[in-house]
């Protein structure tokens, strides 16, 4: 059985809430999900939703030290 407070835990953000959060542009977001790459999102209808956790984690994976990380194989996202 799916335990939904897990699923559910966090505030769900629409994409200009997302974009201001992670500072990067509604665009920004809307290319990532069109291309991958980007942080988890949920379609619910027509609307886009974020989790916080979600971007948190986002951010997270995609911490660096120098650019020679990402050229040194690490996939860019």
């Amino acid at each position: 059985m799916i335990d939904t407070r897990s699923i559910l835990s966090g505030e769900l953000l629409n994409e200009h809430q997302a974009s201001q959060y992670l500072n990067v542009s509604v665009r920004s977001l809307q290319a990532w999900r069109l291309r991958g790459g980007g942080p988890k999102y949920a379609k619910l209808g027509r609307s886009v939703r974020y989790r916080r956790t979600d971007l948190d984690h986002y951010v997270v994976e995609n911490l660096t030290s120098s650019t020679s990380e990402v050229s040194a194989g690490r996939p860019a996202r």
